[in-house]
């Protein structure tokens, strides 16, 4: 099982912006990923009525997970394209967005590194 600060390639993502005991040897520059995802009617419809009777919303928890899970990826592949094997000071964003604040993005970004 990976670790929690690895993925399966073995590359580190962290929201800190050293690794402790793996001096940062380059930086890369800039990396991020963006995921944008539209609402649902029926899941709004269900998570409205789950608002009303109490309890959290699992179809918009899983949502969000994947979103980020896939900003997380987007933000890994290019700082593997960079040639770096981690990303430091990551910072997570969820925006609603459109006209009618159906469409959800999340946004990830930090900086490429050599450890």
């Amino acid at each position: 099982m990976a670790s929690p600060w690895k993925d399966a390639r073995g590359m580190t993502v962290s929201t800190t912006p050293t690794l402790e005991g793996q001096p940062i040897q380059q930086y890369l520059g800039i990396v991020t990923g963006e995921v944008i995802v539209g609402a649902n009617l029926f899941r709004d419809l269900f998570a409205n009525i789950r608002d009303i009777v109490g309890g959290r919303s699992g179809s918009y928890e899983r949502i969000l997970a994947d979103a980020r899970k896939q900003a997380i990826e987007e933000l890994q592949a290019e700082c593997a394209a960079l040639g770096g094997n981690a990303v430091v000071g990551v910072d997570l964003d969820y925006e609603v967005i459109g006209d009618t604040g159906s469409m959800l993005m999340v946004s990830a970004s930090g900086t490429a590194v050599k450890v």
